[in-house]
């Protein structure tokens, strides 16, 4: 049966309620169900760069990013029947993409080491105090993005997944709480105790990062 709007959404006279806005997401969805392929292609184009971006950030591999976001929409895809509103159609898709991605980091592990890479979207980056201020050359972005990718693999999954989600991706607490399936107070411990263990993994990184690009300064002079 095809997913319906929360029936608050509209008023008893079939107008829409000012205080209450059908989710655009739900109407989508409840068209993809019936069969709408375009309505599944207008939510792929909504959120396939967040998806992408997110999968950058978990796998650190460009490559792989495109085959876990591929992955998850051919997921939700095939599971839009399972899909009742209880949360956001958003955080139920990062729910599958966090699925998605573990599964996939698992078997590159048991493959071969992960290829470092960058993230892609340079208007969501990681909100870090230690990044120096001022204007950087790109050189310098690419190196300190790099940076923040290293320190990123060496927290463990849960701080990892909460702190893209909520740094990178810009997600709040109770969309976080969601997509992990946590309540939130687990969310905001793993937030804190990933900044807090960021700061000193981010601090030699950002100084190497640094002075690198000093040197090559001085090589092209």
């Amino acid at each position: 049966m095809p997913f319906a709007p929360p029936l608050n959404a509209i008023n008893a006279v079939g107008t829409e309620d000012p205080d209450s806005r059908v989710d655009p997401d739900f109407i989508a969805v409840n068209e993809a169900r019936t069969g709408n392929v375009d309505a599944f292609e207008a939510l792929v184009l909504r959120y396939q760069g967040k998806i992408v971006n997110y999968a950058s950030a978990m796998t650190r591999d460009a490559s792989d990013a495109e085959d876990v976001a591929q992955e998850t929409f051919v997921r939700a895809y095939r599971s839009l029947h399972q899909f009742r509103g209880d949360s956001s159609f958003k955080t139920w898709l990062y729910r599958i993409a966090t699925n998605v991605a573990r599964t996939h980091r698992r078997l590159r592990a048991g493959q071969s080491r992960l290829v470092e890479q960058s993230l892609d979207d340079d208007t969501q980056a990681l909100r870090a105090g230690d990044v120096p201020s001022g204007e950087a050359s790109v050189e310098t972005v690419v190196i300190l993005r790099d940076a923040i990718n290293s320190a990123l693999a060496m927290l463990p999954d849960e701080l990892r997944v909460a702190i893209i989600l909520r740094d990178v991706e810009g997600l709040d607490y109770k969309e976080i709480a969601r997509v992990t399936s946590s309540p939130i107070g687990t969310v905001e411990s793993r937030i804190f105790r990933a900044r807090r263990a960021l700061r000193p993994l981010l601090r030699p990184l950002v100084s190497a990062a640094s002075e690198r690009e000093v040197d090559d300064d001085v090589q092209t002079s």
